[in-house]
């Protein structure tokens, strides 16, 4: 950072929070997980940038200096992420090195890490630019007890603790939130996208809101970028491997007018292709890359009292292909209690019709089951996104008052396929067509150093959602969705199979919801000292959640077979005779047009195979169309919900501190329609509790962090089996009268989440950093007594089961993380360094169902990279390894099917700082 940034720093100390980004972002040795991430492994290297900085920030800040021997005088957070010593050899430094003290964001102040009382897990930049973990997955990776759970761009979620993982709905939200450079995502897909030029990543635990941004139930991700500065600064890094993939990334900034504006942009590419080729057209490969993305940020500095920093980022439309990405294996022929599966709808039964028998190069046994993918109709899923945000600073005499204004928009579009390469399922998929999220938060912050220091704010968000799912049908799928009976009575003669054919082909129905949920907030967060080693840290947030949603489910095109219709669905009209009322004379006509078309005689001269024939086409029709209803409006969610913190700490003394963290949190309730009928979910309510302590030990060469927790929700959100108010009424008054029940987004009555995570950095060996963390964690349902059945039991009578006492789906016991780093001096400026990363997670089952066919076995992945560079990083080469040895365990399994893992990749980076 260049004097030029601050021309009155002694009028100006909140532009020495820039000043101690810096430096805190350099002093970043921690790795990954609990609670640090290592910035830079080579102590003596940060050492060395750290006297560079001090160097060039003495020349303009000589009013600062000579308070301590002539050295500048500094804030406490700049002086807490010091080392203690400064030799001017650094390059042949061979004694253990001191570990230097993080500094977080994650409560909107900069602040020594050790001095949070609550769990905080941070991943600096550095770090991830190493191996180049750029999406959520990667990054969680490097943290204990939080996950990122793969769908696609629109269902990943985030988890922590095993909590949060339920794929998320469009109008939910996230159980995990995200802020990005001070912007809050109310939407997760917004998460879902690559992250680039990061500064650090932060990971708090436990119901978060009073303090800034969003308020979410289960824990926040801050992940911030790096800055302008009025420095002159370039940088870039290019990797290439496996697959033809090439991953670059650039920034460059610095001065645009001399003290008033500086700029920063910065750019990424990811582009390869994929691991497994579809097989139906080998140019297209599953999970490869496509992303071009950019940001702008400009800082204005006009005044000593006002700065403003303002963004753009665009991710234009990309497509990439990972939504299908399943391989199949045989269905069981047996249920849990031993009855026998028939595999009626089965792929086994189905392939083996006759009909796509027709095929001679296609099986079941020799395709379908080979571990690869063959589908025609499978499509990428294209999705962008783009956003602005403006963060004006008006420093006041004793306060900070910040205004953060932010747009973020989102599009995405799915065209799936059912497994094969024949023509059955067309144009399906689900449509954002659009989604923007609007925001805008005023916070004001006390200056600090009194009995209290406290920070209060003012929080709104509106983000409106159009968002389809679409179901289409192609030429071969009246073949593979008929019942076993409806097949052989249709493909018995040509006029059957071209029932058959016309029954499905060309149809499409959609479902299309428009979303709009506001949140409006006051809160308030203070920090009491009460007396020195004693603080007590109290918030409140109350949020006005108000959340509407309307949903229609109807035919957009007919196809081939829209005489076959049925006459009417929910007092829906679509077209087709009624054949319990033929003595009308236009139904009658009606019957006659269809009879004439498929077999050239009135309706009343059918024979009985005919008859059967044209009544077999229209149910299996009927079938698919399913639930009709015009467009319904849900009950609104319109609610105030309370988040408090209650977390005094007690400093020991210089190096061990203990607190306690007592935490509330509410997550809002969700507006939604269920075939046609209003299915308003209830609010969750997150209880945590939480005590632990934060050491630095062994002459500052370790440093250890420990924490007990015990989490409580109340009507988790989640898939649960409900009351389906259509099909009950559908069938009153029939024979078969009985409640009926469907699966869809409800409550778990309770979940509990209690164990122990601990985290540790050890610098002792010289030229080394050592990184590890561990959790043991229990997540369970203590009461959920409407869970979906597993298809093992889809042949039982009940509609729902009891689940309580077993572990959340994707909820590991237990997961450990461990990195080392190593630097090496060679020659006269060069260094050699390695660096390795072991992420183990124990066994968990990763179907929502919890079915016993979905446990994923316990897996370590290893990322590994070796390099020589120079030590004024004008030039580096690393080998890069991601999965190291390969490991193939399935990421996702259900009773028939497996998601593969990401198979090895090696590649050759280059990075310099010009």
């Amino acid at each position: 950072m260049s004097s030029s940034h601050r021309r009155k720093p002694l009028q100006r100390p909140f532009k020495l929070s820039r000043i101690v980004t810096a430096v805190g972002a350099t002093l970043s040795l921690m790795g990954t997980n609990a609670l640090y991430a290592a910035d830079d492994p080579n102590i003596s290297e940060l050492q060395a940038e750290i006297a560079r900085l001090k160097q060039a920030l003495e020349k303009s800040q000589q009013e600062l200096a000579a308070q301590k021997g002539g050295q500048p005088t500094t804030t406490t957070e700049t002086q807490a992420a010091q080392p203690t010593e400064q030799p001017q050899q650094v390059a042949q430094e061979e004694e253990p090195a001191e570990l230097g003290r993080i500094v977080v964001r994650s409560r909107n102040k900069l602040e020594a890490l050790q001095d949070v009382p609550v769990s905080i897990s941070v991943v600096s930049g550095k770090e991830l630019e190493r191996f180049q973990a750029r999406d959520l997955g990667s990054i969680t990776q490097r943290a204990a007890n939080v996950s990122w759970n793969q769908g696609n761009a629109r269902t990943s979620s985030l988890s922590i603790r095993g909590l949060g993982k339920q794929a998320q709905t469009d109008s939910m939200d996230p159980s995990v939130g995200v802020t990005v450079d001070d912007v809050s995502y109310g939407y997760n897909p917004l998460s879902s996208f690559d992250f680039y030029d990061i500064e650090q990543v932060e990971v708090a635990r436990g119901p978060q809101g009073t303090l800034k941004g969003k308020n979410s139930s289960i824990g926040a991700i801050t992940i911030t970028t790096r800055r302008p500065t009025f420095e002159s600064q370039q940088n870039y890094s290019l990797a290439m491997g496996d697959n033809n993939r090439v991953i670059a990334n650039a920034a460059i900034g610095g001065t645009v007018i001399e003290n008033v504006l500086a700029w920063r942009g910065s750019f990424a590419v990811d582009k390869g292709e994929g691991y497994y080729p579809n097989n139906y057209n080998r140019d297209f490969r599953f999970m490869n890359k496509d992303n071009v993305s950019g940001r702008v940020q400009f800082l204005f500095t006009p005044t000593e009292n006002f700065d403003a920093l303002v963004r753009l980022e665009l991710t234009p439309k990309h497509e990439e292909y990972y939504n299908g990405w399943t391989f199949f294996t045989p269905t069981p022929t047996r249920y849990a209690n031993g009855a026998v599966n028939t595999l009626g709808t089965d792929a086994s039964t189905r392939l083996n019709r006759r009909w796509f028998l027709q095929r001679s190069d296609y099986s079941y046994q020799n395709d379908y089951l080979d571990n690869s993918v063959n589908q025609n109709d499978q499509r990428p899923l294209v999705t962008s996104t783009w956003g602005t945000s403006a963060v004006l600073n008006w420093q006041l005499e004793n306060h900070i008052l910040t205004s953060i204004t932010a747009y973020k928009n989102f599009s995405f579009q799915a065209r799936n396929d059912e497994g094969t390469p024949f023509d059955i399922t067309k144009n399906g998929g689900g449509l954002v067509t659009r989604h923007d999220q609007i925001s805008q938060e005023f916070r004001l912050s006390s200056n600090g150093g009194e009995f209290v220091d406290y920070q209060t704010g003012l929080y709104f968000l509106s983000s409106r959602n159009n968002y389809s799912s679409r179901t289409g049908f192609g030429s071969d799928a009246g073949a593979w969705f008929a019942s076993t009976a409806q097949y052989n009575t249709l493909d018995a003669t040509g006029e059957g199979r071209y029932l058959m054919q016309n029954a499905l082909s060309g149809l499409e129905y959609n479902i299309p919801q428009d979303i709009h949920n506001k949140s409006t907030a006051v809160y308030g967060q203070a920090n009491w000292h009460l007396s020195e080693p004693l603080t007590l840290t109290t918030g409140l947030r109350l949020t006005l959640e108000d959340r509407s949603n309307s949903s229609e489910r109807s035919i957009v095109n007919q196809g081939y077979g829209a005489d076959l219709n049925p006459y009417s669905v929910n007092g829906v009209l679509l077209g087709g005779y009624d054949a319990s009322n033929l003595a009308d004379p236009t139904q009658l006509a009606l019957a006659n047009t269809v009879a004439q078309k498929y077999f050239g005689v009135n309706y009343s001269s059918l024979s009985t195979t005919q008859l059967a024939q044209l009544n077999a086409a229209r149910a299996l029709r009927a079938n698919q169309i399913g639930i009709q209803y015009g467009k319904t409006e849900a009950e609104t969610f319109r609610k105030l919900q309370p988040t408090a913190l209650f977390s005094p700490s007690y400093k020991f003394n210089e190096n061990i501190t203990g607190y306690v963290s007592l935490q509330y949190g509410e997550k809002a309730g969700i507006a939604q329609v269920v075939n046609g009928y209003d299915n308003q979910v209830k609010p969750e309510k997150t209880k945590s509790f939480e005590v632990g302590f934060k050491s630095i030990l062994l002459d500052n060469t370790l440093t250890l962090n420990s924490n007990l927790f015990l989490t409580d929700i109340k009507d988790y959100q989640q898939a649960v089996m409900i009351y389906d108010e259509y099909t009950t009424n559908l069938n009153r008054g029939t024979s078969t009268e009985q409640l009926y029940y469907t699966s869809g987004t409800g409550n778990a009555a309770k979940v509990r989440a209690y164990g122990l995570e601990f985290d540790g950095v050890y610098s002792g060996i010289p030229h080394t950093t050592i990184r590890f963390a561990g959790a043991y964690n229990n997540a369970y349902y203590k009461e959920f007594k409407n869970a979906g059945k597993p298809p093992e039991e889809a042949n039982t009578s009940d509609p729902y089961r009891d689940v309580s006492g077993e572990n959340l789906p994707g909820a590991a016991k237990f997961s450990f993380n461990i990195g080392a780093d190593y630097r090496y001096p060679v020659f006269s400026n060069a260094e050699f360094h390695s660096s390795i990363n072991l992420a183990y997670t124990s066994k968990y089952n990763s179907d929502v169902t919890l079915s016993s066919y979905g446990w994923v076995d316990a897996y370590t992945r290893t990322d590994f990279s070796i390099g020589l560079g120079r030590r004024d990083r004008k030039f580096d080469v690393s080998l890069l390894v991601k999965n190291l040895f390969d490991d193939d365990t399935a990421q996702i399994r259900t009773w028939n099917s497996y998601v593969p893992a990401i198979p090895r990749w090696i590649g050759i980076m280059f990075t310099s700082d010009l």
